[in-house]
C-alpha cells in the first residue's frame, strides 16, 4: 500500500492518462495536451505514485499500457464526464443544443428508427445533426473512445463499462417473391430452395444462420451481401428464400411476402448501448428518451399492413 492521499488525484492526471493510452506516445500526448514532454514524464511519475502501478511499459520503440493502466483508464473517462456535468450549468434546454450526435447502426435499424429520430430532433434541437455510422460488429471500444455515442445493434458488446436497454424484438420471417412462387408449404420445402443471406464480415453472418446451423438445419445459400439493401434484388424474379426480420418486409423488403419459418426459431431483440460516462448527462439521456419515443410509431409503420 503506497503513501500517497488520493485527494492528489485530479482531472488533469486524469486526463494524462487517457490522453497517453489514446496516443501510445508520450509525444504525441503532450501535442494533444499543449504540455512538454516532461510535464508528461512527471506527472506519469506522480500518477504511478498515487496508484502504486508502472502504468506503461516500453514495447520496441513505444510504449504500451499495464492491464492496470487500462482498468484505470475506464473509470478516468467516467470521472472526466463526471467534473465536466458538475461543472455544467444544471438547467438543460435541446433548443440550445449545437453539433452533432454520432450513432452507429447497421441498414435495418438504421432505416427503421434513425428517420424518424431526425424529425422529432429537427422540431426540438435544431441545432442537432445526426452522423450515422456503420456498426458493424459492435465494439466497446467504439463507445469508450468517443467515437460514437450511441448504438443501436441486436448484440451489445459485453463489458463493465457498457450499458444497454432493449427498445423492441422481432420475429424472423421467410421473404419470396409471390409472383414466382408460393410460401414453403413445409420444412422440406424450405430446405429445398435456394437461400440468400446477409454476412456483414467474413465470420459474421445472422444470429438465425447460426442459429439454424447449430441445430443441423442445413440450407442451400447461393449469394450473400453485406446488408439487407442488396436482398431484394436476388429474390425479385426468382423462387429463392431469405430468412429475414420480419420488420423489413416495410422497408426495404416492401413488396415482397413473407412467412413464418417452419421451424422454431428465436426473437431478434434490438438494444440501444451507450457508455457509462453518459449515464447521467442531460443531453445523452435525452437523446435516448427521444429514440424510445420513436419505435412504437416505428415499428407500426413497418408491420404487415402498417
Amino acid at each position: 500500500m503506497n503513501n500517497f492521499d488520493h485527494l492528489n488525484l485530479d482531472g488533469r492526471l486524469l486526463q494524462l492518462l487517457v490522453a497517453v493510452i489514446e496516443e501510445g506516445s508520450i509525444t504525441r500526448a503532450a501535442e494533444r495536451l499543449g504540455v512538454t514532454q516532461s510535464a508528461v514524464s512527471h506527472l506519469l511519475d506522480k500518477l504511478r505514485g498515487i496508484v502504486g502501478d508502472p502504468l506503461f511499459v516500453k514495447s520496441g520503440r513505444g510504449i504500451v499500457p499495464t492491464a492496470r493502466a487500462e482498468a484505470l483508464a475506464l473509470d478516468a473517462r467516467v470521472l472526466l464526464d463526471e467534473l465536466r456535468r458538475f461543472a455544467t450549468h444544471s438547467d438543460f434546454d435541446p433548443a440550445r443544443l449545437k453539433g452533432h450526435f454520432t450513432i452507429a447502426a447497421n441498414d435495418f435499424q438504421r432505416d427503421l428508427l434513425l428517420p424518424p429520430l431526425l424529425d422529432r430532433l429537427r422540431d426540438a434541437a435544431p441545432g442537432l445533426s445526426l452522423r450515422v455510422l456503420p456498426s458493424g460488429v459492435p465494439s466497446a471500444e467504439m463507445l469508450r473512445d468517443g467515437g460514437c455515442q450511441l448504438v443501436i445493434s441486436p448484440r451489445p458488446p459485453e463489458a463493465g463499462d457498457i450499458l444497454q436497454k432493449r427498445l423492441f424484438e422481432d420475429d424472423y420471417r421467410v421473404f419470396f417473391d409471390p409472383r414466382q412462387r408460393a410460401a414453403p408449404a413445409g420444412l422440406d420445402d424450405y430446405l429445398a430452395a435456394d437461400h440468400i443471406t446477409v454476412r456483414y464480415e467474413p465470420h459474421r453472418g445472422l444470429e438465425i444462420d447460426q442459429v439454424l446451423a447449430a441445430q443441423g438445419i442445413q440450407r442451400r445459400f447461393v449469394a450473400s451481401v453485406p446488408g439487407f439493401a442488396g436482398i431484394p434484388s436476388f429474390l425479385r424474379g426468382s423462387s429463392r428464400l431469405a430468412t429475414l426480420p420480419g420488420l423489413l418486409g416495410g422497408g426495404a423488403l416492401y413488396g415482397f411476402a413473407s412467412a413464418p419459418l417452419p421451424l422454431p426459431s428465436p426473437t431478434l431483440p434490438m438494444y440501444m448501448v451507450w457508455h457509462l460516462r453518459h449515464r447521467h448527462d442531460p443531453a445523452h439521456s435525452w437523446l435516448r428518451g427521444q429514440l424510445e419515443a420513436v419505435v412504437p410509431a416505428a415499428l407500426a409503420a413497418a408491420a404487415p399492413g402498417g
